[in-house]
């Protein structure tokens, strides 16, 4: 396994591990992807006494200083653009009402005891007389070529120590499946997930979002959410999500499953964008269906307004889960915005129409596109060809009005401050009146945009607020 630890660096630990007379390792991430044939530049080392003496010696040995935490027993190194990081091997107990461990010197063995899946518990040896050397207690090297995510211990445990675990086992499923080989979770850690699930409420919210953060970004990200499903992990972060779960069917007429279908939705995005929030907004464009849901005996199951109730959802999950409040700004738009271009492929729309979407979404319209398409996920392919057709006919139209009225990034052409000097008046909510009635007529076309039009039209609306020119 030499050809795995070419680089400077490990050379280097094993001189200064022999000097000490301690054995090192490089341990976990780094071993699974060298074993995949993966790039990676995050080393974890891991060393039988302390990391951060350790990593002190290693740094003056290559001239490099390290940073240090003792509050975790870490040390972080940078070299020849790898980041380094340095711990004492230890052992763990833990508490049932903490997912932080009791911590105690240890051997490599204990080290890799506590470890959350068997491909993360390999590690290759830097000592000079066994460089090289894979140390694999629990057959990684085999549930790697087997494509399974497994726990060292009985899950019961690796679970109820740590629940993070749990939603790691999902992340690591979705990141490393490729198109030739499909990561699986072994039935027995995802029996242990369901009766473990309620130990999520021990986790603070923001690492369970990091979790969903990374696994949002994975290749397939549906793959994440269908297996926190499966593990009765999504009900307890997203219950909106699983509320979309399931047919109802009356009268012999069903609608589809909106939690398939927005899975469906989630995958097509993440094909043709690596922006995480517009994952997001896929992920929660349909989030209100389950609120609007009736059966009307004429047309069947509708969802009317959908849009507008997922889009008042989405603050409060992004509250909930601590998430960023411009990200949710955006993806509350994209959720209201996105009904909005398939209404426009009559050829008859009209042009205030086409001006108002441009306006609502701004610089956001490409965006908000790349959701509409990807929410076409229909098995008809006739079908799919008219709503693609038709949006290209939405596009066509938006790029003729765009460049006529420059309605993206929208400035009114009126400024409060200049109603205040052709009427002489202090701030006052008449002039916001003003404005609006300036932005819907240019909105709907009855004036231009631009200053000249505007002017004139704010001269004629005035008197009817009472307002004269001085």
């Amino acid at each position: 396994m030499s050809q795995f630890l070419d680089r400077p660096i490990f050379r280097l630990v094993g001189q200064v591990a022999s000097e000490r007379g301690v054995r090192a390792f490089v341990i976990g991430g780094y071993v699974r992807d060298c074993l995949l044939g993966r790039a990676c530049n995050d080393i974890d080392i891991v060393v039988e006494g302390s990391g951060i003496d350790f990593a002190a010696a290693v740094g003056q040995k290559c001239g490099k200083q390290a940073a240090y935490f003792p509050s975790f027993g870490t040390a972080m190194l940078k070299y020849h653009g790898d980041e380094i990081e340095f711990v004492g091997a230890r052992k763990e107990s833990y508490r049932r009402e903490s997912r932080k461990p009791i911590v105690e010197n240890g051997t490599l063995e204990d080290d890799q005891l506590r470890r959350d899946f068997t491909i993360n518990a390999m590690a290759f040896s830097l000592m000079p007389g066994s460089f090289g050397e894979l140390v694999d207690p629990f057959g990684g090297v085999r549930d790697l070529a087997a494509g399974i995510i497994r726990t060292p211990l009985d899950p019961d445990t690796t679970y109820s120590d740590d629940p993070l675990r749990m939603l790691r086992a999902v992340r690591f499923a979705a990141k490393l499946s490729t198109p030739e080989q499909e990561f699986k979770i072994v039935p027995e850690s995802m029996e242990s997930m369901r009766r473990m699930a309620g130990r999520l409420s021990i986790l603070s919210v923001e690492r369970i979002t990091e979790e969903l953060t990374k696994m949002m970004a994975t290749p397939r990200p549906s793959m994440a959410f269908r297996l926190m499903d499966e593990g009765c992990l999504l009900e307890c972060i997203l219950p909106e999500l699983t509320a979309l779960k399931g047919v109802e069917t009356v009268d012999g007429r069903g609608h589809k499953d909106n939690f398939a279908h927005t899975l469906a939705v989630l995958d097509n995005v993440a094909e043709v964008s690596d922006s995480v929030p517009l994952r997001w907004a896929a992920l929660l464009h349909d989030i209100g269906k389950a609120a609007c849901k009736r059966y009307d005996p004429a047309l069947g199951w509708t969802f009317h307004g959908h849009d507008v109730v997922g889009s008042k959802m989405v603050p409060g999950i992004f509250n909930r889960l601590r998430m960023s409040q411009d990200e949710g700004k955006f993806v509350k738009k994209m959720v209201w915005l996105h009904m909005r271009p398939i209404s426009l492929v009559d050829d008859e729309v009209t042009d205030s129409a086409v001006r108002r979407l441009l306006f609502d979404a701004g610089d956001d319209i490409e965006s908000l596109m790349i959701l509409c398409n990807a929410d076409i996920t229909s098995k008809n392919p006739a079908k799919v060809a008219r709503i693609k057709s038709n949006f290209e006919l939405v596009k066509r139209k938006m790029a003729v009005v765009e460049e006529k009225d420059r309605i993206r990034n929208f400035k009114n052409p009126i400024t409060g401050e200049y109603v205040m000097q052709v009427y002489g008046i202090p701030p006052c909510q008449e002039i916001g009146q003003l404005k609006d009635m300036v932005k819907e007529a240019i909105l709907d076309g009855a004036i231009g945009n631009n200053f000249e039009e505007a002017d004139a039209f704010m001269r004629l609306k005035a008197p009817e607020l009472g307002l004269h020119e001085k």
